[in-house]
């Protein structure tokens, strides 16, 4: 019924439309076309003025409006993303003064120059001075515009400090599997072909050494405050893009071509939820390639706490390959020798007691 009446209006508007102007092609006929153009090119004029005039409010009020609503109140919440701030500010301030200027002429000189017959059109075909001012002045300014970008973008993707912390962030439909080296600081190996939802979500080569100690998460990345991060990124299946809003950061995950990217958290989440007055703030990763039906829900959840915290967090989690393998955990074996000891014993007290009563 909804879509019935939808249609139905949006008819009606076209219907409307189309009788306004025949409406006026019997109203130009009945004055004269001379004369009716020249009243439509005066009225047109002031509704240009009323455009400006209207668009320019439009555009102050949903500021106001929405400002608030966006990211750009709140600090970057990474070292880096500082960076990528200060390059919105300066792009939005040229193109915004640019654009109130060009719109300001372009709507007045639309009211100020209308048909007159007291005015004779001037035309030149060609102006190099013109031509020079249009041509330069934009070039110069996209330049710098883009030597700025390409430094910051050098750096992100660069190699980071020394004292980095290294997570491989690995895209999937529709989720992220997010995987920390163990004690060695190495990943171990993974091969494609092994992949499997239940056993072996990354394709580990479970052979490889270096991935035993290797912890593997899905839920949630926990990132230490003040210290860099090294962000290695892939996907198993189809493009993704790792969106890092509130730390201003973005990469591609491309299927067999890994990429990274580096930045150094500044403040907590726990901190966050205080400057932004949002007891249930979460810094969210999120997907920005459409990557299919199940794109709108593949978010994630980062947890930015202090070195101490991690540590601890870290202390609770068990490496992938023992919980694949529980029989090759350390943890199990303990119990496995103490009841067979105990099975062990028993036959032999009874043993005893047979050999006593004979």
């Amino acid at each position: 019924m909804t879509m019935f009446l939808t249609i139905a209006v949006i008819v009606l508007i076209f219907v409307v439309i189309f009788q306004i102007a025949k409406a006026s092609e019997y109203v130009a006929v009945l004055k004269g076309e001379e004369v009716s153009r020249k009243q439509n090119n005066k009225i047109n004029g002031f509704l240009m003025i009323g455009f400006l005039v209207l668009g320019l409010i439009g555009v102050w009020y949903c500021n106001k409006l929405y400002y608030g609503k966006t990211l750009l109140p709140h600090d970057a919440a990474s070292v880096e993303g500082a960076r990528v701030d200060s390059m919105l500010w300066v792009t939005l301030a040229v193109t915004g003064i640019v654009f109130i200027i060009t719109q300001i002429l372009l709507f007045w000189f639309a009211y100020k120059y209308q048909e007159n017959e007291n005015r004779k059109v001037f035309y030149f075909p060609h102006n190099n001075k013109l031509e020079v001012i249009w041509t330069v002045i934009p070039a110069i300014a996209l330049t710098v515009l883009v030597v700025i970008g390409l430094r910051n973008w050098f750096l992100f993707t660069g190699e980071p400090p020394q004292n980095a912390m290294v997570v491989e962030v690995t895209g999937k439909q529709f989720g992220w599997i997010y995987r920390y080296p163990g004690k060695d600081g190495a990943f171990g190996k993974k091969y494609y072909k092994n992949i499997d939802n239940a056993t072996n979500s990354l394709g580990m080569i479970w052979e490889d050494e270096l991935g035993h100690d290797d912890v593997v998460m899905e839920q949630t990345m926990y990132l230490v405050k003040g210290k860099p991060v090294k962000l290695v990124i892939g996907s198993r299946d189809v493009i993704h893009d790792v969106g890092l809003s509130h730390f201003r950061m973005k990469m591609d995950a491309v299927p067999g071509i890994p990429t990274t990217l580096w930045f150094t958290p500044k403040y907590t989440t726990k901190e966050m939820k205080e400057m932004t007055g949002n007891p249930n703030f979460q810094y969210e990763i999120s997907c920005d390639q459409m990557c299919g039906n199940g794109h709108y829900s593949m978010k994630g959840v980062i947890e930015v706490v202090d070195q101490d915290e991690f540590d601890a967090w870290m202390i609770k989690q068990k490496a992938y390959y023992l919980t694949q393998f529980p029989d090759k955990d350390p943890a199990n074996k303990p119990a496995a020798d103490s009841t067979t000891k105990t099975a062990q014993v028993k036959p032999a007290v009874a043993d005893k007691k047979t050999v006593v009563k004979l």
